[in-house]
């Protein structure tokens, strides 16, 4: 298979092109608020931040979403997905100016308004996650149904691509600024450069038209807009999921494997943060993670036109086995290595390549199996599992870690855990045949039976 040639194959599609400039442009501001409010709350000059710091930042922005979310999601399979689209992003770039009139005041911590501020993190995170699942529900709009193995190796990493950017650009404020503006300015400084952002997405999802991107409304359910209906619909998303089983237990595996993700990223961050940084050298620890996120930002991209030839090759389930089980020799680099910095960066390259190889192949099964107007219910229950994956993830690690997260036992457990997940997954989705995890990629073989 010719990748290039694909692509360019999809680039005929105008309203593909549109998508991915709506996509591109939104998750490049939502980094930039990422990185803000990380900043804000996690490198500050004289406090040394635990997994519980993280873990209580990731729950408070992201757990509320993995509540609400089944529900809200419903409106992605009644209400047009280009207006959504538009709604969002404005009132995103409102929440935005919010916050970095927030952090203008120093004092703000010690304020009652720090809560109006987490609150405000809250929405725009949710918000976030929201948009993504109506955008990532829209592509069997914009693509032919042969293509969505190569559209869905180019959807998930224009999200990493837009974070790299807005979150190099953060960090390019924060650094730069360092010297010339206290910290809380120059983080003022990053929300209101991504509330520009939003508002470009937002004129740039007006050049989509009402009703381009669905949803179809095939069926009686998805017209409803009874209370009844609503929690009957929930169900029977879930319920389709289990009826369509490649596309439920895929969704099982990367949810696994994003906890483990998730618990090297946050050990990550302590071990620069609290290990080879005195708490106070802030800068210090911000330019390492600045560059462990170009890393691991690169092994999202380097995974992008691997993984469609991976797959044609060796089938998609193998490629979500091989994704899964590359985890553990990945991540025992580190304590190989003697927990030096360069091995951080080398692992989070590589478990980088492993995670976004393993969404491709998913959000591939996931648009091939699952009819069109439960695609909005499924791609948020999928959200959902990422959300809550995060800060469960810092939780273990702050109780299994210690506060720099210097621990050789820590890391090799997660290395076995990667590896017991990609066995799982090997094993029960044998039962399944090969060809149906070949449907979205017709161009593939199937793997030998």
């Amino acid at each position: 298979m010719n990748l290039v040639r694909s692509v360019r194959h999809l680039w005929r599609h105008p309203l593909f092109r549109k998508l991915i400039a709506v996509r591109l442009a939104t998750q490049t501001s939502d980094g930039m608020l990422q990185v803000g409010m990380a900043a804000y709350v996690l490198l500050t000059p004289n406090t040394a931040p635990d997994a519980w710091a993280v873990a209580a930042v990731l729950a408070i922005t992201l757990l509320p979403y993995s509540v609400v979310g089944p529900f809200v999601s419903l409106t992605l399979d009644r209400f047009d997905r280009r207006n959504v689209a538009v709604s969002t992003d404005a009132v995103r770039a409102v929440i935005a100016l919010g916050l970095g009139a927030l952090v203008l005041n120093p004092g703000l911590r010690d304020h009652w308004t720090y809560g109006l501020f987490f609150a405000l993190a809250l929405v725009a995170m949710s918000l976030n996650r929201y948009l993504l699942a109506g955008l990532q529900a829209a592509v069997p709009h914009t693509v032919d149904s042969d293509e969505y193995l190569t559209a869905s190796s180019i959807m998930p990493v224009i999200g990493p691509v837009g974070v790299l950017i807005g979150g190099g650009l953060a960090f390019a404020i924060r650094l730069g600024l360092s010297g010339q503006l206290a910290s809380y300015q120059a983080d003022a400084l990053i929300f209101l450069v991504a509330a520009i952002g939003f508002g470009i997405t937002v004129l740039l999802s007006l050049r989509i038209r009402v009703g381009e991107l669905g949803p179809d409304l095939t069926s009686a359910e998805a017209r409803s807009t009874k209370a009844v209906d609503v929690a009957r619909g929930l169900w029977h998303a879930l319920g389709h999921l289990v009826e369509r089983k490649p596309a439920g237990l895929s969704i099982i595996g990367i949810g696994l494997q994003k906890i483990l993700v998730g618990m090297v990223q946050v050990a990550t961050i302590l071990l620069f943060r609290n290990y080879f940084h005195p708490v106070a050298d802030v800068a210090a620890a911000t330019a390492d993670l600045a560059v462990w996120a170009g890393f691991t930002g690169a092994g999202y991209l380097i995974a992008a036109p691997l993984t469609p030839l991976i797959a044609h090759r060796i089938g998609v389930r193998r490629t979500i086995v091989a994704a899964l089980l590359a985890g553990a020799p990945f991540i025992l680099i580190v304590p190989l290595a003697q927990f030096r910095p360069w091995s951080l960066m080398l692992s989070g390259l590589l478990i980088g390549m492993c995670a976004q190889a393993c969404k491709i192949c998913v959000d591939n099964v996931v648009q091939a199996h699952v009819a069109d107007d439960f695609k909005g219910r499924v791609f948020t229950i999928y959200d959902m599992i990422f959300n809550a994956a995060m800060p469960l993830a810092a939780v273990i690690v702050a109780v299994l870690f210690p506060l720099d997260a210097h621990s050789y036992l820590g890391f090799v457990a997660i290395a076995v855990a990667f590896a017991l997940i990609g066995l799982w997954f090997g094993l029960i989705s044998r039962r399944i045949s090969a060809r149906t995890f070949q449907a979205g990629a017709e161009n593939a073989p199937a793997e030998v039976e």
